[in-house]
C-alpha cells in the first residue's frame, strides 16, 4: 500500500511553485544518507528533497549571496566547507515563494539569521515560519546580535539543537 504525500494544496498552501526535486543520481544519495555525527552522537537523518521551488526567486537568491550581509557571511565561514561536522549547508535557499537564510537537506533544517528587519514583520515570519514547517521542515533562528557578539554561543547552540532533535 503506497502511503499519500501531502501537497502544499493538501495542507491549505495556496498558490505554491511546483516542486523543485533533487537529483537521485548516486551522488546526492550518498551525500543524503551518510551519518552525521556529533560528539559521538549519531543524527537520526531527515532528508526531504522534494521541496517546492520557485524559479523566478533564483537571481534575487543570487543577489542576497552576493549582497555579503555581514552576519550571514560571518556564520557561513563558520559553516561552509562542511567545516561544522562535515555537514553540508546550503545558503540563500529558494523553499517555496521564499528564500532561506541557511538550509540543511540532510536533516531537513533551515537556518534563520534574525536582525532589525525582522522586526514589525512578526506576522510573516509566523506565516512564512508555518509554511516552512507545513514541508516538515525544522527552523531554527539565531540572532544577528549573537552572530555578532559571540560565535561561539551561536556554533554551541545549534550543535545542541541538533543533537537534541535529531540525536539517537
Amino acid at each position: 500500500m503506497q502511503r499519500k504525500t501531502n501537497t502544499p494544496a493538501d495542507l491549505g498552501i495556496q498558490n505554491s511553485p511546483l516542486p523543485e526535486g533533487c537529483p537521485q543520481d548516486g551522488v546526492l544519495k550518498s551525500t543524503l544518507q551518510k551519518d552525521l555525527v556529533i560528539n559521538g552522537i549519531t543524527l537520526k537523518l531527515a532528508p526531504i528533497t522534494d521541496l517546492p521551488y520557485q524559479p523566478r526567486l533564483k537571481e534575487k537568491a543570487k543577489a542576497l549571496r552576493q549582497a555579503g550581509n555581514l552576519p550571514e557571511v560571518l556564520f557561513w565561514m563558520q559553516v561552509t566547507k562542511k567545516r561544522f561536522y562535515k555537514i553540508d549547508f546550503d545558503r540563500q535557499r529558494i523553499i517555496g515563494n521564499y528564500i532561506v537564510d541557511f538550509y540543511i537537506k540532510q536533516l531537513g533544517l533551515v537556518i534563520e539569521i534574525d536582525g532589525c528587519s525582522h522586526d514589525d514583520k512578526q506576522d510573516y515570519d509566523k506565516l512564512r515560519e508555518d509554511y516552512l514547517i507545513s514541508l516538515g521542515l525544522k527552523v531554527y533562528r539565531i540572532t544577528v546580535d549573537d552572530v555578532m557578539k559571540n560565535m561561539d554561543f551561536v556554533i554551541m547552540g545549534l550543535e545542541d539543537y541538533i543533537v537534541r532533535v535529531y540525536g539517537d
